[in-house]
């Protein structure tokens, strides 16, 4: 892929030599669910990770980077960040807090580094899919690789 083509996911994991592949879909405006990407690029609905973007009452903006197949547990993710609650950010929000649009958040490579909270079982997933930052692209590598390079704070937030 050309330099030009690499997101700043991918500038990131560069620089900290991180190995990862990208894989390249064809996507939908209407079918940006994880279990329409996972199945493009050939993953487990299990490994392919979506990061939502939160704003808890007490820390401000948050991440959570969860399982394509299961549903954010948001009081397990206040309790553990602090917070006394957490509810998602309107998508209109997305681009001017993260400088990604909606179907394209990775949760690396961020306008600005905000606390990322990571299913745990992403530590024992390889590999694990995520955005590469923009719709169409996404990034494989170790779970455990994208707690290090993204500094998360594994936790139980899923159900």
């Amino acid at each position: 892929m050309s330099t030009q083509a690499k997101t700043n996911a991918c500038r990131m994991l560069d620089k900290l030599g991180i190995a990862y592949t990208l894989h390249e879909y064809e996507w939908d405006e209407d079918q940006l669910d994880a279990g329409t990407v996972a199945g493009k690029v050939g993953i487990g609905i299990d490994s392919m990770y979506k990061t939502l973007v939160l704003r808890g009452d007490k820390t401000g903006v948050l991440l959570a980077c969860i399982p394509g197949g299961k549903e954010l547990h948001l009081k397990a993710l206040a309790s553990v960040s602090g917070n006394k609650k957490v509810d998602m950010v309107p998508v209109k929000e997305l681009q001017a807090l993260t400088g990604y649009i909606r179907g394209g958040v990775s949760p690396l490579g961020m306008k600005k580094n905000y606390p990322l909270y990571l299913e745990r079982t992403a530590l024992a997933t390889e590999p694990v899919s995520i955005s590469a930052g923009r719709r169409g692209l996404q990034i494989f590598l170790s779970g455990k690789d994208l707690a290090a390079a993204a500094d998360a704070i594994p936790a139980d937030i899923t159900h």
